[in-house]
């Protein structure tokens, strides 16, 4: 392993990262499709059948970092929010995380993270919590090389081998192409519990709280706060839920979606996809046979489903087991924030001139503000035997795989505007390869 991964002896893989970082985004947009073919596939039978002459490749060190990177990699320091008209003295201080993503993040809260799988084995690629790998210069841009660097620090091995799917949890359509050898499958996952806590402090700190709406009752002692929020007028639990649910799932697309135009920019094959069945991929179908990512998860009578509710020493989710209660889980929220190298301590550093000063104008939440958090959060974990209520603590519902693509069948079966100039020169741009492209 080099220091600098860019400064890397292969000629070829700089000239892939070189045409990448300059392709055009309109072309990225207007060129992108699913391209499910890679080398050494195989369709047996039907309108496409083919059997690829090519050994399936693994993608190499430097194109999974590009792409994991363009996934859910940090871009420096997170601007925050600068103004609230009810408290137009203090910074706004909504956001759990101090670094900036290539991804957004409803009010900064960045609960997601990006598993993913291939030939050697199962990785986590962590970075919602890291500070501002790489500072962009005066003029805005950002050192490639040093940033690739330090994203490879992120990576952290899970498991060895690759991820085992059963062909039952996969889609019919996708069961020849998924998960295969030389691939990357990409699982960026969201924890819901977090999510939902941002959520009600962002509630709090505008005066609101919840009522449970399906069994028609308000939460048991939240009077005592009527002086923070409305209890005269609550928000139905299962709303506020929904609309945890949205954040959750618009972080995690645009991550898959971000990393299908990079595909294009770096000529690989692949694409985005919802059809896996989660909780085999978390690991909670309960199928010995498929560990999947090894998620603890627990069952209620009241729902069909399991709960996934955290990978421990990995991504545990702000809620019970993993913590003792939800008291001690918005503790933890509330020391994301606050505490060392959080957004709203005054030694983190930031993009701003006078940074400590900015930080420490944050409100802190007092304890008062964390009880009034924890109580509604506690009675939604007791009532329904786990946090959130409605939906799974631990959300993972897309799904991106990339790939090389196996020209010769696209040559065969589609004209050659089938894919890009990008899939055209890869194997030599990256691999030094010769002999492949398109063929008339």
């Amino acid at each position: 392993m080099t220091t600098h991964i860019v400064h890397s002896s292969d000629e070829a893989a700089l000239d892939g990262l070189t045409t990448a970082r300059t392709f055009p985004l309109v072309d990225a947009l207007l060129g992108r499709r699913s391209r499910r073919f890679a080398m050494g596939a195989t369709l047996p039978t039907g309108p496409f059948a083919y059997h690829s002459r090519q050994e399936p490749v693994p993608l190499n060190e430097l194109e999974q970092l590009v792409l994991l990177t363009a996934m859910a990699g940090n871009t420096g320091w997170h601007y925050l929010l600068p103004h609230h008209s009810q408290l137009p003295e203090h910074f706004p201080n909504y956001s759990s995380a101090a670094g900036g993503r290539t991804i957004p993040s409803a009010a900064g809260w960045q609960t997601s993270e990006l598993f993913y799988t291939d030939d050697s084995g199962v990785y986590l690629f962590a970075t919602r919590d890291a500070p501002a790998l790489v500072e962009p210069n005066a003029v805005g841009e950002l050192d490639l090389d040093a940033l690739l660097t330090a994203h490879r620090q992120c990576i952290r091995k899970v498991a060895d081998g690759r991820l085992q799917v059963p062909a039952g949890a996969v889609d019919a359509h996708n069961q020849w192409c998924a998960n295969g050898p030389g691939s990357t499958l990409c699982i960026p996952v969201a924890d819901q519990a977090q999510h939902m806590l941002g959520v009600l402090c962002f509630m709090v700190q505008n005066g609101g709280c919840i009522y449970d709406n399906i069994h028609q009752q308000r939460i048991p002692g939240l009077e005592r706060f009527r002086h923070l929020v409305d209890v005269e007028n609550p928000a139905p639990l299962t709303e506020i839920e929904l609309n945890c649910l949205t954040m959750c799932m618009a972080e995690l697309s645009n991550s898959c979606y971000a990393g299908m135009l990079m595909l294009q920019a770096m000529g690989l094959g692949g694409w985005l996809f919802t059809g896996l069945d989660a909780y085999a991929v978390l690991g909670c179908s309960g199928d010995p046979a498929a560990p999947g990512l090894g998620f603890h998860y627990t069952r209620s009578p009241q729902r069909s489903v399991p709960n996934p509710t955290g990978l421990p020493g990995f991504f545990a989710g702000f809620c019970p087991p993993h913590y003792p209660d939800m008291r001690a889980a918005v503790e933890a929220f509330v020391a994301r924030k606050f505490g060392p190298g959080g957004p709203f301590h005054p030694e983190t550093p930031g993009p701003w001139r006078n940074t400590p000063q900015v930080r420490a104008s944050a409100m802190v939440h007092d304890e008062e503000f964390k009880a009034c958090v924890a109580l509604m959060a506690q009675y939604v974990y007791d009532r329904f035997g786990q946090f959130p209520a409605t939906v799974p603590t631990i959300l993972a519902r897309i799904f991106l795989q990339a790939h090389h693509l196996d020209l010769e069948f696209y040559d065969q079966y589609y004209t050659p505007s089938a894919y890009l100039q990008t899939h055209v020169e890869h194997m030599a741009q990256w691999h030094g390869e010769t002999g492949v492209g398109r063929q008339e």
